[in-house]
């Protein structure tokens, strides 16, 4: 009987009529939001597996964060019926632009430092920067914080990191204060881009 189903049993009864059609797009709307933990993973894994064998576009209707990132790969947020952002899922979860996307992420990606470190940092009377950096699978494996010290003259302080996967890929933030002269935090700035280390300064 339909009403013996479970919450999980029911979304894929749905996923199979839809599939039923042949369709070249999957909509899923906020397809996981009543479902238990677990569940949501076995459906989420259904997805990929959808899109990966099938080669069906799913579209995902979502206030979950997490659904974004563990099956996504581009994301466009909507604010009062308006587009405000878009782009691929690495790009908008490591550099948002506006305050409703980093309201969204920080369920998924805290980036906030707590008080006592933003109060040193405030205080602090030597030149300084305070920057988050990216790393992903172009430059995870590289010894970029060492090599930046090592050609800048820099002093380079971890003040909060983080590792997510986004995109099939592992993903490592970290928020550092860069110290030194003026000449060498410009060097910094070069470093980073020359390495091809995505950074937004991070401003109090």
């Amino acid at each position: 009987m339909p009403r013996q189903l479970s919450g999980g049993q029911k979304q894929r009864v749905g996923i199979a009529r839809a599939l039923a059609l042949n369709p070249e797009i999957l909509l899923c709307d906020e397809a996981t939001s009543a479902l238990d933990p677990r569940t949501t993973d076995s459906i989420l894994e259904l997805i990929k597996k959808i899109n990966r064998e099938l080669n069906v576009t799913v579209l995902m209707i979502t206030h979950q964060m997490n659904v974004i990132q563990q099956v996504c790969n581009k994301v466009a947020v909507l604010e009062k019926g308006q587009l405000v952002e878009t782009g691929s899922v690495i790009d908008v979860f490591g550099n948002p632009q506006t305050e409703t996307t980093k309201g969204f992420i920080r369920t998924v990606i805290n980036d906030r430092l707590p008080e006592s470190v933003k109060k040193y940092i405030q205080e602090y009377k030597e030149p300084q920067k305070v920057v988050r950096l990216r790393f992903d699978g172009k430059n995870a494996d590289d010894p970029i914080m060492s090599l930046a010290i090592k050609e800048t003259g820099v002093n380079i302080s971890i003040l909060f990191g983080t590792v997510t996967e986004l995109e099939g890929k592992v993903v490592g933030f970290q928020t550092v204060q860069i110290t030194g002269d003026r000449p060498q935090l410009e060097a910094a700035d070069r470093f980073f881009e020359e390495h091809n280390v995505p950074k937004i300064e991070v401003n109090f």
